[in-house]
């Protein structure tokens, strides 16, 4: 059903297969698009998001717990009105 198909990297420009096997996991997945990227530039871009983007250093915000006062450190800009919990005091109410 799937046939071996060679593909050009959009990055390095050098060809890569998209193997059959490869190609039965995608359909698996609901993936509808081929690869753009050879798997060097895949795991090379991946790298680099993981060092540099979501996986790096986060910005935390100090705010003021509403529940108990004390101070909050939270990976989002508080916004007026919306409670900021501290982590003590947010581990019970997540539970529920």
């Amino acid at each position: 059903m799937y046939a071996d198909k060679t593909l050009v990297c959009r990055d390095c420009q050098q060809e890569f297969t998209f193997t059959a096997g490869e190609q039965e996991f995608f359909a698996a997945k609901g993936f509808t698009n081929e690869p753009s990227r050879c798997p060097e530039c895949r795991a090379a871009r991946k790298q680099n998001r993981n060092s540099h983007g979501r996986g790096g250093e986060r910005q935390m915000y100090e705010a003021v717990c509403a529940r108990c006062g004390g101070a909050a450190v939270v990976p989002f800009q508080p916004t007026a009105g919306k409670p900021v919990y501290c982590s003590d005091c947010f581990q019970p109410r997540s539970r529920y």
